[in-house]
């Protein structure tokens, strides 16, 4: 299973989020959980549309339900009807899953805006690795030292607002990735056991609605929230950047 190209990735963040607030139909934040589990589903390569149909049945599936208690809280409820779309849809069945309607991938941000939250979170990396550093943590300090420098360079690099972030964000998701693994090195064996068996907690209630491939991804999304929180790192994604 592959994203569409049109499924850009500010898209996928919001319009998941938005089409989950109009089905529950209350003005709900996402979790901590809810957002690890799109992020999951974003590098599962579950589409666009077969994420929202899941969601839209699984509301429909509940409403139908001839006594009802309480509300679908989060969207680990939801988790086994967006596999069942996402398959359906690799499945070549077209009508398996609802399109939304296309929207132009242009990130509406300027170029002074994306250097300022690139530069912003290399000052951020920058920081943590002076405290590895003053620990005598030598060698994590110079791989957070590494992926601010980086950031940096992606920063000047920019000569004008792109109309599509996508170049941007694979560079800056691969820095990511380098990231949490240095964070993974650098964090103590006792201090990633604790950070391990709280993401265990967290997804506890959930593992009955989703499947092995999704709970490995999920695990993974909330491990590294976990592990950022614990080293005050940012994300850097071009997904967290605010107009």
């Amino acid at each position: 299973m592959s994203a569409t190209p049109e499924d850009n990735y500010f898209a996928y963040f919001t319009e998941i989020e938005e089409c989950y607030r109009r089905c529950r139909g209350t003005p709900v934040l996402l979790s901590t959980l809810d957002w690890a589990l799109i992020e999951s589903w974003r590098e599962g390569g579950v589409p666009l549309p077969a994420a929202l149909a899941g969601i839209e049945r699984t509301f429909e599936k509940y409403a139908k339900r001839p006594r009802r208690f309480g509300k679908v809280n989060s969207l680990a409820y939801c988790a086994h009807a967006v596999l069942e779309a996402a398959e359906a849809m690799a499945a070549g069945r077209a009508d398996a899953a609802r399109r939304p309607e296309s929207r132009a991938p242009r990130a509406p941000f300027t170029r002074e805006q994306i250097q300022g939250y690139l530069r912003h979170n290399a000052q951020a990396v920058r920081d943590e690795a002076a405290k590895r550093r003053a620990a005598a943590e030598a060698v994590a300090a110079a791989e957070f030292e590494e992926v601010a420098a980086a950031l940096e360079r992606i920063a000047g690099a920019i000569e004008e607002a792109p109309e599509n972030l996508e170049p941007i964000e694979n560079e800056v998701s691969a820095l990511e990735e380098k990231l949490t693994a240095s964070a993974i090195r650098a964090c103590a064996a006792e201090q990633l056991a604790s950070l391990r068996a709280q993401v265990q907690r967290g997804i506890a209630p959930y593992r009955s609605k989703m499947s092995a491939p999704q709970l490995d991804s999920l695990e993974r999304q909330m491990l590294k929230r976990a592990l950022y929180e614990h080293f005050n790192l940012p994300r850097l994604s071009t997904f967290y950047l605010n107009p």
